[in-house]
């Protein structure tokens, strides 16, 4: 069972977590989630070991259950212009900004981060697999992404972002190298196979 990173209720933590830093397509969205110090469920984990059933299940528990909780997402287009480290850190920031309450801790999955205003942080590797406010961010991060992908896999069926949600499958790579690249498409980043035509309609 996932437990908070400090067990006293006067410590306000937010968890922090990031899905889409990878993909070759689509914004990278950020989720920040405050917990009660009591919370727990069986299944929290970090996003990547569990099923999308799963995680489409313990979304609306997370949110309902949640102290205070906010989504933030930044575009391939913004990627692109600032890239993809500053952009993942703008989401992290947006998100702690969208919050309805202020955290005295922000628990950030990974190795590095942009300070935010005053509020102290821990930086954890391997954080969704630890504390519990930081498998919920990675689970918000990671539902509203592959959400807004299928949103855009209607536009764009071609690249089977209904499966891939943007990520560099060979399904995906493929697709790049017969299509070339959609309006989508981050194009800083290094691509194989890659075609440097837009997609044709």
């Amino acid at each position: 069972m996932l437990l908070p990173f400090h067990t006293s209720p006067n410590t306000l933590e937010a968890g922090i977590d990031e899905a889409g830093r990878g993909c070759y397509a689509g914004p990278v969205f950020a989720a920040a989630v405050i917990l009660p110090v009591d919370f727990s469920h069986p299944w929290l984990n970090d996003s990547k070991q569990l099923n999308e059933k799963k995680r489409d299940l313990l979304r609306p528990i997370i949110e309902s259950e949640a102290l205070a909780f906010a989504v933030a997402r930044v575009d391939h287009e913004t990627i692109d212009q600032i890239n993809i480290l500053q952009a993942t850190y703008r989401a992290m920031h947006d998100a702690i900004s969208n919050l309805a309450m202020q955290p005295k801790l922000l628990l950030i999955d990974g190795n590095r981060f942009k300070p935010f205003s005053n509020i102290a942080h821990v930086c954890v590797v391997g954080g969704d697999g630890k504390y519990a406010s930081i498998a919920a961010a990675s689970i918000l991060a990671k539902t509203y992404r592959d959400e807004f992908m299928l949103k855009l896999d209607e536009e764009y069926p071609a690249y089977g972002w209904q499966r891939n949600k943007g990520y560099g499958t060979a399904e995906h790579r493929d697709a790049i190298a017969k299509h070339g690249l959609s309006s989508y498409h981050r194009k800083s980043f290094q691509i194989q196979p890659v075609q440097t035509k837009l997609f044709d309609d």
